[in-house]
């Protein structure tokens, strides 16, 4: 298993650039990240 220090560290209001939404690509797929209310985050297709 790897060290948690190796692993990227990626700021979840960063990504939204302060707002609620962000979308993420992966391998020509878009997913939407999402910031909840209560905080938690939500990742759809």
């Amino acid at each position: 298993m790897r060290e948690a220090a190796a692993l990227p560290l990626h700021d979840a209001r960063i990504l939204t650039g302060g707002g609620i939404t962000a979308v993420i690509v992966l391998d020509g797929v878009a997913y939407s990240l999402r910031i909840t209310r209560a905080g938690k985050l939500i990742l759809t297709k």
